[in-house]
């Protein structure tokens, strides 16, 4: 009986992490950080209170985000960006209202 019910339910820690998006998340193809599958979910981003759409990159445990400096562009034709420090915390958006949220903790 119990083989029958154990694939029927996933430990609750696998869930969750699962549910929780990356500590460290890139939208440029180039970095190690990129992971497409991630982001077509939607990672929604609080940083210092304020929902943000314009972070290109972030990392919650570090403590801070990346963000596009106007329209610049380096050498290489890559945008110019700026590395702010604050809270940070990330969530699935496909989640509904009251998603997992990962923060510094």
């Amino acid at each position: 009986m119990t083989d029958e019910n154990t694939p029927d339910t996933p430990p609750a820690s696998a869930s969750t992490a699962g549910d929780t998006p990356p500590d460290r998340l890139s939208v440029n193809p180039r970095s190690e950080f990129f992971d497409a599958e991630k982001l077509r979910r939607g990672v929604g981003i609080r940083f210092k209170d304020r929902v943000r759409t314009d972070i290109e990159e972030y990392s919650v445990s570090e403590g801070w985000v990346r963000v596009q400096a106007g329209k610049a562009l380096d050498r290489k034709g890559q945008p110019i960006t700026l590395k702010l420090t604050g809270p940070v915390e990330a969530w699935y958006e496909d989640l509904g209202e009251n998603p997992p949220v990962i923060r510094k903790g």
